[in-house]
């Protein structure tokens, strides 16, 4: 059936994206809305005198609580319990309520005021932050004896960063003996396998408090801590020696499986061997390296963690040996293994492998259990089983009193309030705050829904999608790919010879369709284009008179974004799986992770579950399911995401020679 029927039929065709035009605010421009803004930059530059000037001015603004939690935080540090108590009774049901808890609490807990946080700790709404979390977790053991190791485990290891809550919990459940060894071993693996070498110091200090030189030691020259410890099997010499190869692996993963097979091999237990060979074979698969799966087959595979056995299933889909796939996610956690990625790629080994019709109805059945339009894999799964990708129904359509409620919702106020003041990021935080469940009262899919279309009618695409995006029990596909900039986007893209679904599904993913987005490192406006790429392509399309300061204006930005993207496609064949990652991560890489002369082809799929960074593998996989979905939407016809993906290969000698002079 083609796709425009389909709309047709759900009677949404009129509405793809056509949002009607609506004011930036709920308010109308306020008087102290300058007081607002300076006490905003006032918090960011910690100036507690002028916030606390300030504040009286900006009484009866939609921001007051904004601006009051701005000038108690600046100065929380030595503020009163009494004043805390009296801006949570002031502010009750408020996200600056629940923000400045959450501050609150963190203070408490690296004071060990205990006698204070027991009693605001159950108040937490958020309950968001793992660190407030592992205090509570220290709280109730520490007065009661209470027995949390099982949780102080989850989310200490969780935890990447060396932050004070975890270790706290971790350190005084090990001193009562509910804690192992083996756990907190385990959590100096973790953190020196991540470089994060602060935490591993801090786990080691738990059990081998005398090893810290040791560790420092073994981090900095790891082969020669190899070459030179003498062999033995005690524990300790055990677990440096499994340290000082995980640190070697992130260097040289060659180097580590040498020294590993010639000196360390028998000394080490199968736990640990498999978590060595875990360590290299990662690290060689993110080399893509034919030497990965090698390695990892060395090691038990129920001795690796989640993201040793997440490369071990890419390096053995890269060889297309389905049965290590299977293998690797069979033994992947439950909490892993039922993601959509892994469950996709289980059912293709199962299907592939299969002896009998019931193993390939078991992948089917797989297949089925996340077949939607929701998100890449899922897309995949419905193409694996002969469907199209067409869109669900439509939900019921919003009731006046379903979009009043949302509208007269005050946190919503807020939030769009700040948003068109420009303060982006307090009403991003305020919008999710009061969208998710653990806000008061909560928010069902339909108030979702309706949330989403208040954000829509403001034109906040960002709070618009990713709002629509949190419904469960039905999809608006039009509400959650909007197409903003209608005739500006296809004009240009159909002017240069570049598919507009591509434009739009890389747009999605750059900005949200946010006109004035800036990235960290200085990417700006809609197709978040970087100042030296811009001026680079402003030359090449012959745009004359370009300065960086024009790209947040929309149709330079889209006249830039777009012709760079068809320099970029053109320099990979029309391949829209590589150019969207030479678009995120510049072109060099993805001409390099194309592989080495002889390397197989691959379907795209592999290719890009392969990409080395987890920005860019993830960057891809969205830009084509969004594109996938725009093609359907501008078309009328129903798309095929397998068929866009294609498949990629080492670049041909008969290939064109590739532009090196992109940026």
């Amino acid at each position: 059936m083609q796709f425009r029927t389909i709309l047709t039929s759900i009677g949404v065709l009129a509405a793809l994206c056509h949002f009607p035009p609506a004011a930036a605010a709920t308010t109308k421009p306020s008087p102290t809305d300058d007081v607002i803004v300076r006490m905003s930059e006032a918090f960011g530059k910690n100036n507690a005198k002028l916030l606390s000037e300030l504040l009286p001015r900006a009484q009866g603004h939609v921001l007051t609580p904004w601006a009051a939690y701005w000038e108690l935080r600046a100065r929380l540090e030595r503020a009163s319990a009494d004043e805390v108590t009296a801006f949570f009774k002031r502010y009750a049901g408020t996200y600056q309520e629940d923000r400045l808890r959450n501050d609150w609490l963190l203070l408490l807990g690296q004071r060990r005021d205990w006698s204070r946080y027991v009693l605001e700790a159950p108040n937490f709404r958020m309950n968001d932050d793992r660190e407030v979390r592992c205090y509570t977790l220290a709280m109730e053991h520490s007065l009661t004896g209470v027995d949390m190791a099982t949780e102080v485990k989850a989310q200490w290891l969780a935890q990447r960063e060396a932050d004070d809550g975890c270790l706290l919990a971790a350190r005084l459940h090990h001193a009562s003996g509910k804690l192992s060894d083996a756990v907190v071993w385990r959590k100096v693996r973790l953190a020196l396998q991540a470089r994060r070498n602060s935490a591993a110091h801090r786990a080691l200090d738990i059990v081998a408090a005398q090893q810290g030189a040791t560790l420092t030691e073994l981090i900095a020259r790891p082969e020669r801590f190899l070459l030179q410890r003498t062999p033995g099997n005690t524990a300790l010499t055990q677990e440096l020696v499994l340290l000082a190869l995980i640190q070697l692996a992130n260097s040289d993963a060659d180097r580590a499986a040498q020294l590993l097979q010639e000196h360390w091999q028998t000394q080490l237990s199968i736990e640990q061997l498999g978590w060595a060979w875990g360590s290299i074979g990662m690290q060689a698969a993110q080399q893509l390296s034919t030497r990965a799966l090698p390695y990892f087959v060395q090691g038990s595979a129920s001795a690796m963690n989640d993201e040793q056995l997440a490369w071990r299933a890419r390096a053995a889909l890269r060889q297309l040996n389905w049965r290590e796939v299977h293998t690797a996610v069979q033994a992947m956690s439950e909490a892993q293994a039922s993601q959509a990625i892994w469950v996709y790629w289980r059912a293709r080994a199962m299907h592939t492998l299969a002896s009998s019709e019931a193993d390939k109805t078991q992948a089917l059945q797989l297949w089925q259990s996340i077949a939607s339009v929701r998100g890449f894999y899922e897309m995949l799964a419905l193409e694996a089983l002969g469907l199209a990708i067409a869109p669900p129904p439509q939900p019921e359509a919003l009731t006046d009193s379903e979009k009043a409620a949302a509208r007269n919702n005050p946190g919503l106020q807020r939030a769009l309030a700040a948003i068109a003041l420009g303060l982006r990021t307090e009403g991003v935080r305020e919008w999710n705050y009061h969208t998710n469940l653990h806000a008061p009262g909560g928010m069902n899919d339909r108030e979702l829904y309706a949330a989403a279309d208040l954000a829509c009618q403001h034109e906040v695409w960002d709070r618009c999608i990713n709002t629509s995006e949190r419904t469960r029990t039905f999809i608006d596909l039009a509400q959650r790919f909007p197409m903003p900039h209608r005739q500006a986007v296809l004009e240009r893209s159909r002017a240069i010879g570049l598919d507009p679904a591509y434009v739009y599904g890389l747009i999605r993913q750059e900005s949200r369709f946010i006109t004035d987005a800036r990235s960290g490192v200085g990417a700006s406006g809609l197709m978040q284009v970087m100042p030296k790429t811009a001026k680079w392509t402003a030359q090449k399309i012959g745009m004359t008179g370009f300065k960086p300061q024009l790209l947040n204006d929309r149709d330079i930005n889209i006249a830039i974004g777009t012709g760079y993207l068809k320099l970029v496609l053109d320099d990979f064949a029309g391949s829209m799986p590589l150019a969207a990652a030479a678009y995120n991560a510049g072109p060099s890489r993805p001409r390099n992770w194309r592989g080495q002369a002889g390397a197989p082809v691959l379907e795209a799929a592999i290719w890009a579950e392969n990409v080395p960074f987890a920005e860019t593998r993830d960057y891809v996989k969205k830009v084509l399911a969004n594109t996938t979905i725009y093609a359907a939407m501008i078309s009328g016809q129903t798309q095929s995401l397998k068929t866009r993906l294609g498949s990629i290969g080492p670049r041909t000698t008969s290939a064109p020679a590739p532009d090196t002079d992109l940026p």
